[in-house]
């Protein structure tokens, strides 16, 4: 199969909306590579310099540590962050009500200053931040439900009180070891103190735990926090099949979650939900994954 983290991912994508003819209902965003002020706001000057001088300079792999890299990698996640930014845009602006965005590489991994797994840029952390910066948003819901702990964004938004950081990952699976993050102590410290949830899974677990944890955890904190945005890093590698971890939520389980976030949208945030694709490499899965998603969004 070669690297997981592949251009076949977008295709099986669209493939599977075509066929389960969603494609005609979707209005199309146009995707505008982010500029290195809005990576900035989330990265470190030095660490956006670095990834542009190594990938440019043709290594194979960031020196910050296990992201591979082409000679078209910045470029690329220039245009990953910046379709997710366009598509908070569209959603602010009342063009569109929700968004899923179909972008590579992912991005929850990358903290403010390396790249990390499959990451070079924190995608769903720089939407965010543009979010708040230009849009007038002051609170924002990050739902993570992707097999991996996004320890970049757990990370980028540990001390903020502004931003929700929700996980549901598979305990002990990358990069907990690494990192040391992704434990349910781990709630946010000083202002951002209790606005970090974690909630790991055993190995096997599916759709009755994860709805658990975003029914029984999430749901009654959104009721204090009240974002008034709602981003989704929408991993599909929970999904049962997926070769890189051993949780096995259904495509109804994934309805069921993007429900719930439609819920909590509903409630405080216009329903404004901009969701980006994190992991998922089964192909078949990730597509029939997103087209439940997909589905649920549309209503």
């Amino acid at each position: 199969m070669g690297h997981p983290e592949r251009a076949e991912r977008l295709e099986a994508i669209w493939k599977g909306l075509e066929e389960a003819g969603l494609r005609e209902k979707l209005t199309p965003i146009a995707p505008a590579p982010a500029s290195e002020a809005d990576l900035q706001l989330v990265h470190e000057p030095s660490y956006v310099a670095l990834a542009r001088r190594e990938i440019e300079a043709g290594r194979t792999m960031l020196s910050t540590g296990d992201t591979n890299v082409c000679p078209r990698s910045y470029d690329i996640a220039l245009l990953s962050a910046g379709g997710v930014v366009a598509a908070v845009d569209a959603v602010c602006a009342g063009e569109v009500r929700s968004a899923f965005c179909a972008v590579r590489p992912p991005g929850h991994h990358a903290s403010p200053s390396a790249g990390m797994g499959f990451c070079i840029f924190n995608n769903a952390a720089v939407a965010c931040r543009h979010a708040q910066k230009s849009r007038g948003v002051e609170r924002v819901l990050i739902a993570d439900w992707d097999l991996h702990h996004g320890n970049g964004t757990q990370e980028a938004f540990y001390a903020d009180p502004s931003v929700f950081y929700f996980s549901t990952h598979e305990y002990g699976n990358y990069p907990m070891a690494l990192t040391g993050l992704g434990l349910p102590g781990q709630s946010g410290q000083g202002p951002g103190a209790g606005t970090t949830l974690n909630c790991p899974l055993p190995g096997g677990a599916g759709d009755r735990e994860i709805l658990d944890a975003f029914r029984t955890q999430l749901v009654p904190a959104m009721k204090r926090f009240s974002p008034q945005l709602v981003i989704i890093s929408a991993g599909f590698d929970c999904r049962a099949g997926d070769p890189l971890g051993r949780l096995v939520v259904t495509d109804a389980g994934f309805a069921a979650l993007t429900e719930i976030l439609m819920e909590i949208a509903d409630a405080s945030a216009g329903g404004r939900i901009v969701s980006t694709l994190e992991g998922g490499y089964d192909l078949t899965g990730l597509a029939a994954g997103v087209v439940a998603h997909v589905r649920a969004l549309l209503g």
